[in-house]
């Protein structure tokens, strides 16, 4: 999606950085304080104490507030536990999340575990939904998969809570923070959860998911992954088949503030203060001290744009960023669904067709589902039923049909069929 000169921070683009790599840098520090968008909110976010060696451990939780549209959870809890830092090489580190159970006895052998890994909110300690609540869109989601039998964890990923900065959209340490929310939950409920795990993602989170299940082999192979979903999808590939006509690049004063305050700025680079103009100060400070709702609203009360944000022209503060939305097409251990809204305007079509085309040509058994009409937000739970007819397929022992032989650019015929298929 960008391209950098820099060597220095080239991390998050391999299969395996390894967690040998992590450890041998443990003893750096993690930056931290508001700069990085770290704030007071409770001190459950905080652990004080030596952290264990181990990454997926369940430090703490405590009960979470209702929200009302999660309606069939018999436990809602907040938790902390940890995970391992792979852009700033600290070692272990303590993340947050939440926790959701069914009303009532699970079934023989336990629920299944959907991990959920969310969308964006921004960078700042106040956007961890485990803080805050998840946005009604989010809630309403993970109340589906409860209703129909499914425990949730959903992380709020490293540094969203968390002390630290929140490595955003870098895949491989949003996918350790949802994999290790997985061992987590499996540990600290496993009287009530069965040993099957499934990854969705949105949007970020589609990094996430898509990361999650690159590295879970290497990375959690103590993780019983089932298979994975993921929509809005946000992950580049440079190697792949398709190039899509329209540029990659998130230009956006939002999306590049919150990418250069979440480790995208190579080290040894300019930092975030330098590149900003005095104009682009306050949506700096927004990102540091709220989510993107205000940063969006300090946008557009200031008249702050693309073009006025920066010292430089926003394609040279791109040109800057580590390319960290870019990945390898590799083949994964489990099939994917994937789902794009085809009047998504923020992530368009024909960009997520190109990562679609990218993990087809790897050989992955991937199931390719467009919603007409459905938007970058609405795309999520218009593909809740092709995501539940999937993963209930998966439990039922039933190997999904593939659709890579028949997918093509979005609006040209062949699309993604409707519904599921299985193989017999």
């Amino acid at each position: 999606m960008f391209k950098t000169p820099s060597p220095k921070f080239v991390m998050a683009l391999a299969v395996v950085t390894g967690l040998a790599m992590a450890q041998a840098h443990a003893d750096s520090s993690l930056p931290v304080g508001p700069k990085v968008g770290d704030q007071d909110l409770s001190g459950f976010y905080r652990w004080p104490q030596a952290l264990p060696e181990s990454p997926g451990v369940m430090l703490r939780r405590e009960a979470m507030l209702a929200q009302p549209e999660i309606t069939s959870a018999g436990v809602a809890e907040r938790i902390l536990y940890t995970s391992t830092d792979v852009r700033w090489y600290a070692g272990i580190v303590p993340v947050s999340g939440t926790v959701y159970l069914p009303k009532g006895e699970p079934p023989a052998g336990g629920w299944p575990l959907v991990a959920w890994a969310h969308g964006t909110l921004g960078v700042s300690d106040s956007c961890a939904p485990s803080w805050t609540g998840h946005k009604p869109r989010d809630a309403t989601y993970i109340q589906r998969w409860l209703e129909n039998g499914f425990a949730v964890v959903a992380t709020d990923y490293q540094g969203l809570g968390g002390a630290g900065p929140h490595p955003y959209l870098i895949w491989e340490a949003e996918g350790r923070s949802v994999l290790d929310g997985a061992r987590a939950a499996l540990a600290a409920y496993r009287d009530k959860l069965a040993s099957k795990v499934f990854v969705t993602g949105q949007s970020q989170g589609s990094g996430a998911a898509i990361g999650a299940t690159v590295i879970a082999e290497s990375y959690a192979p103590d993780v019983p992954l089932i298979a994975t979903v993921a929509t809005g999808l946000v992950s580049t590939f440079p190697d792949g088949p398709y190039k899509p006509p329209q540029t990659t690049a998130i230009a956006s004063p939002i999306y590049t503030s919150l990418m250069m305050l979440g480790g995208s700025l190579p080290d040894g680079a300019p930092s975030a203060d330098d590149l900003v103009s005095d104009k682009g100060k306050p949506v700096l400070k927004a990102a540091r001290e709220s989510c993107t709702p205000e940063m969006r609203e300090v946008a557009r009360k200031d008249g702050i744009t693309a073009q006025n944000v920066y010292v430089e022209p926003i394609a040279n503060v791109l040109a800057r960023l580590t390319p960290i939305t870019d990945m390898k097409a590799v083949r994964l251990k489990v099939p994917v669904l994937l789902g794009t809204g085809l009047a998504d305007s923020t992530l368009v079509p024909t960009r997520q067709y190109a990562e679609v085309a990218a993990l087809c040509a790897a050989g992955n058994e991937v199931v390719w589902k467009t919603y007409p009409g459905a938007t970058h937000n609405g795309g999520l739970n218009a593909a809740f039923p092709d995501a539940l007819a999937f993963f209930r397929g998966m439990l039922a022992g039933q190997k999904p049909r593939a659709n890579c032989a028949g997918i093509a650019e979005p609006g040209a015929p062949g699309e993604a069929a409707k519904g599921i298929a299985f193989n017999d």
